[in-house]
């Protein structure tokens, strides 16, 4: 069972009853899930040589929001940013926000997202830069994620931060005054929230957020992750892909559908069950606006910061490694005697 097979047995009925309120972007989402690897996007035909039988291989839509589709390019980030990775621990920083302040954020997702990513990168520049904690610039790689483990609306800001950091003058490393502590998280929280608020004060949207949303405590989360490659690999799944891949689908009977989660307290595997039609809404809450750049760097890890990473890698004796060299791709094999295949024709795309 796969995502396409619960939009086609459920997509038209959700579209009868929210038609008029579903946005563009969702639209064309599930119009690239069912497309995906069929007929509708054309394909190539190949022929075995040695049984002689013709396979059809249909294109992929690419889509961010399609789980079968992905998997080529996070294995590419997550092989790019693994090679960059410094011989110092890092720590994995989760920025959140209260509920109160996420029907605004659904409703304003382009702003509102980007506000979160900007301040939440900005909060730990700010901290990491007063001299009682670490008096230097941070590196840093941020993902937005929309939802939950349960997919529920839940957006949130990951960011994996080296523990360290190149001083105001570009001459040294500065390393945290204990291996035990980096970044305090209240101090952190209260940081971004004051950011946030000055920010949002800036736009007329904003009239309508809760006033209560201020007086709450907020949550920043800093956690150890050791060489940051257990962090990196957990974001990679969220970069070009949805956070649902069909390994977690389980059943769709009598209108509900089941999938599994991993429970964030004992990290053990449980079981969801949600009507079709709420199961559909959740999954189009982690569908971003078009054109929305969900992972970003800041600090000496961004492009235009090259210089300043060269610095580091000198202050540190340390070489990044170098990319694997490209390997020839093989022939696509044949799925019943293992011989190659032999390309035939192409197949345009079938029409709208």
């Amino acid at each position: 069972m796969t995502l396409a097979d619960i939009l086609r047995r459920h997509w038209p009925e959700y579209l009868r009853q929210f038609g008029a309120g579903i946005l563009p972007s969702h639209r064309r989402a599930v119009r690239a899930v069912l497309a995906c690897r069929t007929a509708a996007l054309g394909g190539q035909v190949y022929r075995c040589v040695q049984c002689d039988q013709d396979h059809f291989v249909y294109h992929s839509c690419h889509h961010r929001a399609c789980p079968q589709c992905g998997y080529t390019a996070t294995t590419q980030w997550l092989e790019r940013q693994q090679r960059k990775l410094l011989p110092v621990p890092y720590y994995l920083i989760t920025f959140t926000v209260p509920a109160e302040l996420r029907p605004w954020l659904r409703s304003h997702q382009k702003l509102g997202y980007s506000l979160l990513m900007k301040e939440s990168a900005a909060t730990l520049q700010d901290v990491a830069r007063r001299d009682k904690y670490l008096g230097a610039e941070l590196g840093l790689v941020s993902v937005l994620h929309p939802v939950g483990r349960q997919l529920q609306y839940h957006p949130h800001v990951h960011c994996v931060v080296p523990a360290g950091g190149l001083s105001a003058d570009q001459l040294r490393w500065c390393r945290p005054k204990s291996p035990d502590f980096f970044l305090p998280q209240p101090v952190l929280a209260a940081r971004f929230r004051s950011r946030l608020k000055a920010a949002l004060a800036e736009q007329p949207e904003a009239a309508e957020i809760p006033a209560a949303v201020w007086r709450h405590q907020w949550v920043v989360d800093v956690q150890p992750v050791g060489s940051g490659a257990p962090a990196l690999k957990y974001l990679s799944a969220y970069v070009y892909r949805p956070a649902l891949s069909a390994q977690r689908l389980v059943a769709d009977q009598e209108g509900a559908v089941t999938f599994q989660y991993k429970d964030h307290e004992d990290h053990s595997w449980r079981s969801l069950t949600l009507p079709a039609q709420e199961f559909i809404r959740r999954f189009l809450q982690q569908i971003l606006p078009r054109g929305f750049q969900r992972v970003r760097a800041y600090g000496w890890l961004s492009a235009a910061a090259r210089a300043r990473w060269e610095r580091i890698v000198a202050l540190l004796g340390w070489k990044e490694p170098s990319p694997p060299p490209c390997l020839p791709s093989s022939p696509p094999l044949c799925p019943r005697c293992g011989q190659p295949l032999r390309w035939v024709l192409s197949l345009g795309r079938g029409p709208p």
